[in-house]
């Protein structure tokens, strides 16, 4: 049996940390700096997911929050973050584990990160999904344009 070093699921985790570093320095400060603000994109139905009934009633498959001017009680742990956002000036408080996070964009830096999950070909032990990781950053003498996000897969051979 050949033994073969998993890629995919240590950039999945290397990107996962990113989001933990960024919002952990937040944490800290209590706000962002400068122009910074962040969209993520979450599955709504992860087991581990928590967010008020109507949210996901009103969002059954993914949500995008926006944090930005106003936020409250954020906290940052291994597993996930949890955050009181405010929805039509009703504070709503969220817990967002990080294997629910589906985007990541900062749009400020035109960053973003995205990940997408796709079963293995072959069987696992535990039935986890194979990651499909993507990730954008700007070229220094870019012209400043809209977001966008490019596949790893396209600098594969």
């Amino acid at each position: 049996m050949s033994r073969t070093i998993d890629y995919g699921n240590l950039m999945h985790r290397a990107m996962r940390s990113l989001i933990q570093n960024v919002l952990t320095d937040i944490q800290k400060t209590g706000q962002l700096p400068g122009a910074h603000h962040f969209f993520i994109t979450f599955d709504t139905q992860h087991p581990d997911v928590e967010i008020a009934d109507w949210l996901s009633d009103r969002y059954p498959g993914e949500m995008t929050i926006v944090i930005q001017h106003w936020f409250d009680n954020l906290e940052v742990t291994d597993e996930g973050f949890s955050i009181t956002l405010n929805f039509g000036n009703a504070p709503e408080p969220l817990y967002i584990p990080y294997d629910a996070i589906k985007t990541f964009v900062d749009p400020s830096v035109e960053f973003g990160l995205r990940f997408e999950t796709q079963p293995e070909d072959g069987d696992d032990d535990d039935g986890a999904e194979a990651p499909m990781d993507e990730m954008v950053e700007p070229e220094e003498d870019a012209p400043r344009k809209d977001a966008e996000v490019v596949s790893l897969d396209k600098f594969r051979k």
